[in-house]
Formats: structure tokens, sequence, C-alpha cells
């Protein structure tokens, strides 16, 4: 298998005001999260065994809820695990957080995915709220970042 030379995520957050809701992707070459879960949790990792699927939904939740935290308007929110799916060499993982009633002015997020195992780690957000999209990056080991709306 060949190693690819750049170690990223990328999450996508948007608000729904419809649902109310904010839901939120995350991007990870599988290759570098089946790597760093089975560091984490010591154990065996294979994201595209369907026999696996409860347990992979496990890791992945617990993994992606401690290494990504947000607050919306200063208050901390929790994220609930939606689901993953594989495409191509990577891996899409999906959460909401729920009762977001009003449209957040300011979402500080943290954000250390991957961190434990690449120092090369970049870690892309784009963020849509009321139709405005803002984008922006954290190369490890900068982990904090805001966005203003």
């Amino acid at each position: 298998m060949a190693r690819h030379p750049l170690f990223v995520s990328v999450t996508e957050m948007n608000y729904n005001a419809a649902d109310k809701d904010l839901e939120i992707s995350c991007k990870i070459f599988t290759d570098d999260l089946e790597k760093t879960l089975a560091n984490v949790y010591h154990t065996k990792v294979d994201l595209s065994a369907p026999a696996n699927k409860q347990a992979n939904d496990k890791l992945i939740n617990d993994y992606i809820k401690t290494h990504l935290q947000l607050k919306l308007d200063g208050k901390a929110v929790t994220l609930s695990f939606v689901g993953f799916e594989k495409e191509n060499d990577a891996l899409w993982s999906y959460f909401e957080v729920d009762n977001a009633t009003t449209v957040p002015k300011k979402i500080d997020v943290v954000n250390t995915i991957l961190y434990e195992s690449y120092d090369k780690q970049m870690n892309l957000m784009h963020v849509t709220v009321a139709g405005k999209r803002q984008s922006n990056k954290l190369n490890y080991p900068d982990k904090e970042i805001s966005f203003q709306f």
C-alpha cells in the first residue's frame, strides 16, 4: 500500500436552521485513522469489515468526541454520533449537535484529530452558518480556533 505524503483531516460544520442543529462531518484517511485507533485503544482495527461495525462505531465515536470539542457562543456542546461510511481511501464520520436553537455567532473548536500519530498533521475546517462559509486550518501542535459570524 502506497503511503500518502499528506496528513490531513477535513471537518465540515453546517448550522441547519430548519432542524436547529449543527451537522458535522469529519473526513480522515482510513489507514491513518486505523493506525491511530489501534494505538490509542490497543486493539486491532479494520474499519472496512462489516462484522466489526458495532465495535468500529464505538471506537470512532469515542475518538472523535475526545479529539473534536466545540463551544457554541461560549457554551460547551455534546456531539451525537450519527454514523460513518467509507469513500475510496478515506472515511467520513457524522455527528450532530442537537438543540442548537439559536444561530451561533461564535464557534470555538478544539481539534486534535490524529495529533498523537503525526506531527505533520493538518486539520482543515469549513464552517457554514446562515449561508456564510468560513474556512481555516490547524497545523500540529496548534489545536484551538474560533469562527465568528
